[in-house]
């Protein structure tokens, strides 16, 4: 299997009448076959080389997960072409148009929803031929053209026997060094760039990830996460075509809004098996459970935690569940997982069995409780450039804090600043080396003759191996804390232990780049500081209630220096001196989140520069400094 296009040829020929995608379509989920899929597939890209596109062009495709996503990427690949996915998220004026002029896009395909962002570019975007609506259209105009009114003239052409040799000669042409994606980057610069993915790197991830755990044709997932993100596109497209599994796409929303709020419906529609998340997406998942919890009163809100407190004692790391005198609690595990955990993975459609992390690494506290409840996150580890796949936990190899085990059929080391490879235990840089090492950067030879060197793909993550084999990333470089005398040190530990431990504090940045200590900037939990400040009798936004809340999160930092309750987590040097209260959030919006809300460090830093520069300030080391007392009042202006 070198090329994605006879990954798909295979599995119609194998899976042929089973579904492979589900679509919301009138209020009702409605299966769609291999078989069905493969047709309109060869119908778009029929019709795309009926309308002029040649080996190598590359066509921009911006909507949300369906089924016509699908099509789209395949027949771009039947017709020898290249797709340039594009996450729905971003903004029209430069985002979406710096990604369509670099990567030379000679058309582009929307759903109804990005069609505005893309027609309100058009005049800066001069090699934009068509664009391609996978909806109706509203109005007529040259550039414009219906998925379907392509799909329909491929079928036509196909009608020619002449034309039908030539289609066949060039999907079968296909060979597996040619690009499949350009796929950007988020851009914590000021250009992103393009990552660029052939068809062996991700027949080579999909065949490297299935050695690390099992997916049978009868598993459903609900995909919740972006299509052009390369973590669903792998893992969970492609990953799911080869064992013949089906996808559900979620159901599209008039708004963001209304589209998250469908998530739980469509879970229970669908009943899915296994599902892929990000630490964002599981906060949330908790969240909702916990909430549920605490509205059927204090009795079974003390009985969840003591039901917690057992299953993590039973649990241990994971890999060593129930061994030991752990084997003891395991009928009291049983007793809660009968009245208890098993009531809330019915809100799950009650075939539930796991989810896939990535994007970034989930708290150990998140992994232990989804542990506990029978839904374990398996934690694993990949970036863009690798395809994305590298490590991940398993049901049969699970342990708690790890990004898991290595797949097969791929190298790794860690090296040192020289580039000297390191022993077990050891941390530096993760280094890797096979078929899922991304071609390069599109049109930047700088970047990818120092990211890739002797074949080498050097991730830029700092982390080291067990001696169990397992992986660890503790971070990347760019993001480490850097003290006055050269030591460095991870700072995501620190920043979720804040805000997962704090429920005043919502989002935490600390920073350190060669300075004598370390600062944060907070993003105060406005609505749990008042309510901690009315239960004392203070008014919230008044002087003494500024006061109080500053010395309310100051004590949430103190608690993990000496006499604290979080005593020895984290080495004390590492913890933040000063801070400052942020007069805003990390968001989407201001663009200090990506599409996958991690944050994006270079432009926080750059966004609240002035703020980092008063950290290091005689006037910071005061908490109750003028800029903390302004900035926490703008929260109730």
């Amino acid at each position: 299997m070198k090329t994605l296009i006879e990954l798909f040829e295979t599995s119609v020929g194998k899976y042929a009448d089973r579904p492979l995608m589900w679509e919301k379509i009138d209020g009702k989920y409605e299966a769609f076959s291999f078989k069905h899929l493969h047709d309109e597939v060869c119908a778009f890209g029929a019709g795309l080389i009926s309308m002029g596109i040649k080996k190598g062009d590359r066509i921009g495709l911006i909507a949300e997960g369906r089924v016509d996503w699908l099509v789209s990427e395949l027949g771009i690949f039947y017709a020898g072409a290249v797709n340039v996915p594009l996450s729905i998220k971003l903004d029209a004026g430069t985002e979406i148009a710096f990604r369509l002029k670099h990567s030379g896009s000679r058309m582009v395909i929307v759903s109804w929803t990005q069609a505005e962002k893309v027609e309100a570019i058009l005049k800066d975007l001069p090699q934009i031929e068509k664009i391609i609506y996978l909806d109706a259209i509203s109005e007529d105009a040259p550039h414009r053209i219906q998925f379907k009114t392509i799909k329909e003239a491929g079928r036509k052409y196909l009608e020619d026997e002449k034309n039908l040799k030539t289609f066949e000669s060039i999907w079968r042409g296909v060979e597996p060094g040619d690009l499949a994606n350009i796929s950007y980057t988020s851009g914590t610069t000021a250009d992103p760039k393009g990552i660029m993915l052939s068809q062996y790197n991700y027949a080579e991830n999909v065949r490297q990830a299935n050695t690390l755990m099992s997916i049978t044709p009868d598993y459903k997932t609900l995909t919740i996460l972006p299509w052009d993100h390369s973590f669903a596109h792998t893992a969970c497209l492609y990953c799911f075509m080869y064992n013949g599994a089906s996808i559900a796409g979620q159901e599209i929303g008039k708004t963001p809004l209304e589209t998250l709020k469908n998530i739980p419906k469509n879970i229970n529609e669908i009943k899915p098996d296994i599902m892929m998340s990000v630490p964002a997406l599981s906060k949330a998942f908790r969240k909702n459970i916990e909430t549920g919890i605490r509205a059927k009163g204090k009795t079974t809100e003390k009985l969840f935690n003591l039901a917690l407190k057992t299953s993590y004692a039973y649990n241990g790391l994971g890999f060593n569940r129930g061994k030991g005198f752990r084997i003891l609690l395991k009928p009291l595990v049983k007793l809660f997982d009968k009245i208890l955990y098993s009531k809330i993975r019915a809100n799950f459609g009650g075939n539930f069995k796991f989810f896939i992390g990535g994007g970034a690494l989930l708290d150990i506290e998140l992994q232990r409780f989804f542990a506990a409840i029978g839904m374990p996150v398996m934690q694993g580890y990949g970036l863009s450039e690798a395809s994305p796949v590298i490590s991940s936990n398993s049901l049969d190899a699970h342990k708690f804090g790890s990004s898991g085990k290595l797949v097969k059929y791929m190298d790794l080391k860690i090296c040192d600043d020289n580039g000297k490879e390191l022993p077990p235990g050891e941390k530096g840089e993760i280094v890797i080396k096979g078929g899922n090492v991304m071609l390069g950067y599109w049109k930047n030879e700088k970047a990818t003759a120092e990211t890739i060197k002797d074949g080498w793909l050097y991730t830029g993550d700092m982390g080291y191996m067990d001696k169990d084999g397992f992986l660890y990333v503790l971070g990347r470089f760019k993001s480490l804390l850097i003290g006055n005398d050269g030591e460095k040190f991870s700072p995501e530990g620190i920043e979720e232990a804040l805000v997962d431990q704090s429920p005043f504090i919502e989002q935490c940045m600390l920073y350190n780049n060669q300075n004598p200590y370390t600062t944060a900037m907070i993003v105060p939990n406005i609505q749990n500081l008042n309510r901690e400040l009315e239960s004392r009798v203070i008014k919230p936004g008044s002087g003494e209630g500024l006061r109080v809340a500053i010395e309310v999160i100051q004590k949430e930092i103190d608690a993990y220096k000496q006499g604290g309750k979080y005593e020895g987590m984290f080495p004390v040097r590492w913890l933040p001196t000063t801070w400052i209260i942020l007069p805003e959030s990390f968001n989407e919006d201001n663009h200090l989140l990506n599409s996958t809300m991690k944050m994006v460090r270079g432009k926080i830093m750059e966004y609240f520069a002035d703020e980092l520069k008063f950290l290091y300030t005689g006037e910071a080391k005061n908490i109750y400094n003028e800029k903390n007392l302004e900035r926490l009042a703008k929260w109730y202006a």
